[in-house]
């Protein structure tokens, strides 16, 4: 029998990562956090596509093996993944905003499902991969506007494009699993996790990036849903668990499964009380405006419910959302004045939220 490796980071020192969509914010943080635990790391991704961008601030390129390329694309992707032999991979890549799901949609599905596939292809058709997390989100419910979270049995129905297409891309994780994975030796977990945020995000249409423009350009705040109810979290909550559940169903297939991931009920809040939190901590007397602008539809209210992974896995969130937004803050103010100092920084808070995760988490489980 293998021999367990009870520690993180000794762990993933001596590992072959793939991340597909590197370049995005939470795969820049997901890339940092693996380059400073001495893994391997391989990014699969289109080039960033905001200016300034995570990716090229952390000067993770010098880091790691980037690769630009398109999901869409198998051949290429399967020549990475034949030539890299990754023991673990964690797919990220994905046309993740709402709105722009509406306007393009055919490139949404595309790179959402069909991206979704080659790389389950890629893996099918050889024994490289020990470990695979597949990352969708927590609006691949059909949502009733329900006043409780969704749990993972509930229906599968997103809305607009980009909800949707990562329902597909969840369903088709599912029954790759059911009809080719059963005997072979790669554990798939299927990751739903809500609303991120944290240092580094430039993306447009989303709310703590727009307050940081508007802090910048010392102008006002425009909120277009305040009245919207989001399972908000530090994008440090999510990654760590995905290294952990790659983790644990490396080792034991029994933990391979699909995962809800959101922060304790009472951090579930409405946007514009986000905002006023944000207000608060950056201080310079920002204000906010309900800008409402008959947009395409987009879900009222949202909740996950973590009871699963609490119970299976033994995982708590570790940040309240005033703490997660004073992380972000701190973040965003060295990026304002110390810019030289971001990789640093950035490393700081990681390894400040590590060293409660690890002994919080590892300490439960028996490895005898």
């Amino acid at each position: 029998m293998e021999k367990i490796e009870k520690n993180l980071k000794r762990f993933y020192s001596n590992k072959t990562v793939l991340i597909t969509g590197h370049t995005g914010f939470k795969g820049s943080w997901l890339s940092k956090i693996l380059i400073d635990f001495g893994s391997k790391v391989i990014g699969y991704s289109l080039s960033p596509n905001t200016e300034p961008n995570l990716f090229k601030l952390l000067e993770l390129e010098d880091k790691m093996i980037s690769i630009i390329g398109d999901i869409r694309d198998f051949e290429k992707l399967k020549n990475v993944v034949d030539k890299y032999k990754p023991d673990i991979i964690f797919h990220l890549a994905a046309q993740a905003l709402v709105r722009d799901s509406y306007e393009n949609p055919k490139y949404t599905y595309e790179t959402n499902i069909l991206g979704t596939v080659n790389l389950l292809e890629t893996i099918r058709t050889s024994d490289y991969c020990r470990s695979l997390v597949n990352v969708t989100t927590d609006k691949v419910y059909k949502n009733n506007e329900w006043h409780w979270g969704y749990r993972e049995n509930d229906q599968l129905d997103g809305y607009d494009p980009y909800s949707n297409s990562k329902s597909c891309s969840d369903i088709i994780t599912q029954s790759y699993i059911r009809s080719f994975f059963g005997n072979k030796k790669t554990s798939i977990s299927i990751m739903r996790a809500g609303n991120v945020i944290g240092g580094g995000d430039f993306s447009k249409d989303r709310i703590i990036p727009d307050c940081i423009k508007a802090a910048v350009s010392n102008s006002r705040i425009e909120i277009r849903n305040p009245h919207s109810i989001r399972p908000y979290q530090h994008v440090l909550e999510p990654l760590f668990v995905y290294i952990f559940v790659a983790y644990k169903q490396y080792y034991d297939k029994k933990y391979a499964d699909t995962y809800n991931v959101g922060p304790e009920d009472q951090d579930c809040v409405k946007t514009g009380n986000l905002v006023d939190i944000f207000c608060k901590k950056y201080g310079n007397d920002l204000i906010w405006l309900n800008k409402s602008d008959n947009g395409p539809h987009e879900a009222n209210f949202l909740k996950l419910d973590c009871s699963k992974i609490k119970s299976n896995l033994l995982w708590k969130p570790l940040l309240n959302i005033e703490k997660a937004v004073e992380l972000t803050i701190e973040w965003v103010k060295i990026w304002q004045t110390e810019r030289f100092r971001l990789g640093e920084f950035t490393s700081f808070q990681i390894e400040n939220y590590f060293s409660i995760f690890e002994p919080t988490i590892l300490e439960n489980y028996d490895y005898e």
